[in-house]
């Protein structure tokens, strides 16, 4: 692992290079902008987390950064002119991961903005883990910010929503868009019939560990007819990094019918290198979790591996299968 001072000196370089490129990019990504739009097909104006923004439509040149979007813009047939390499989920992307002519854009704690500038985007998805660097690639090209959000309108799944519908408009894919929102209703409504009303605790497996998820992944049960026996009152954040300090007697004394797992170290390996330890692995061997109903029952739904990663429109369309598929199947 990385020393503190080590990581404090590579984020102060990065602030360094960002702010000289960022005043070249202030000269410079205006005639690059003007060029890809050009080459779209005039402009649309959409609803975004910073308010109705005009774009070009369907660019020519895009830069992904939105990880809930890969899935959907791969579907609509874009190929990307930058993306963050390192938080492309473990299949299906391999295409965007070796082809050298597509920059890696670095990472939400390491942006490489010189790659972003450098690959002359028309348009920059960006918002959700990079939501915070939103003015600095504002004013390399036009930047928008259509993430699904917990504080959205309608809530995060409703939020699925409308970013497809968005990106649909953008790069005139409606037809694919209206399919993808489809499926994801299609899903939710069948979870919603099969469950009836029963405790569920949902986690997240790192580390070895099982710590509360309430915060990332309750927005799955939020539509269905399910109890939590955890809330997310109490977490600082959606942020899986967070040690929530559970003890499995809790959920032991809890006794959940169901248990719904997001396996982070699946999604992205352990922070020291190790070999992960698998969810299943963890749940089946928790002693004081031997008499639980969702042991006795194998009541666990393992969401898929790349859900950490992906977290959009697809991934909550499988889960909701997943949990309907689950449910059903139990009676």
């Amino acid at each position: 692992m990385r020393s503190v001072r080590f990581r404090q000196a590579v984020i102060a370089t990065s602030a360094v290079l960002g702010a000289g490129l960022l005043l070249s990019a202030c000269g410079e990504s205006g005639s690059a902008s003007d060029a890809g739009k050009a080459k779209s097909k005039g402009e649309i104006t959409v609803a975004t987390a910073k308010g109705d923004v005009a774009v070009p439509k369907e660019p020519a040149r895009v830069v992904a950064l939105d990880s809930t979007s890969f899935v959907t813009l791969k579907a609509f047939g874009v190929k990307p002119v930058a993306v963050p390499k390192g938080l492309l989920p473990n299949e299906g992307f391999d295409d965007w991961k070796n082809d050298s002519s597509i920059k890696d854009a670095g990472t939400h704690h390491e942006p490489k903005l010189e790659s972003v500038n450098a690959s002359e985007p028309d348009l920059i998805i960006g918002g959700y883990r990079f939501a915070e660097h939103h003015d600095k690639l504002a004013k390399i090209a036009d930047t928008i910010d259509v993430a699904p959000s917990d504080e959205a309108a309608g809530g995060y799944v409703n939020a699925l929503k409308s970013q497809t519908e968005t990106l649909g408009k953008i790069f005139g894919q409606e037809e694919k868009a209206k399919g993808i929102v489809d499926a994801l209703e299609k899903a939710k409504a069948s979870a919603a019939a099969a469950t009836q009303g029963e405790k569920v605790f949902l986690g997240v497996s790192s580390a070895g560990k099982i710590a509360n998820g309430a915060s990332r992944i309750g927005r799955l049960t939020e539509p269905l007819n399910l109890k939590n026996v955890l809330s997310a009152e109490g977490e600082k954040s959606t942020s899986v990094h967070d040690n929530s300090g559970l003890a499995p007697e809790t959920i032991a004394k809890l006794n959940p019918d169901w248990v719904i797992l997001l396996d982070r170290d699946a999604a992205v390996g352990t922070e020291d290198g190790s070999e992960p330890v698998a969810a299943k692995k963890i749940v089946n061997g928790m002693e004081a979790w031997e008499k639980t109903t969702f042991r006795q029952q194998d009541q666990v739904i393992y969401l898929a591996n790349d859900f950490y990663l992906t977290e959009g429109a697809q991934a909550y369309t499988d889960a909701f299968s997943a949990v309907a598929t689950a449910f059903t199947a139990a009676g």
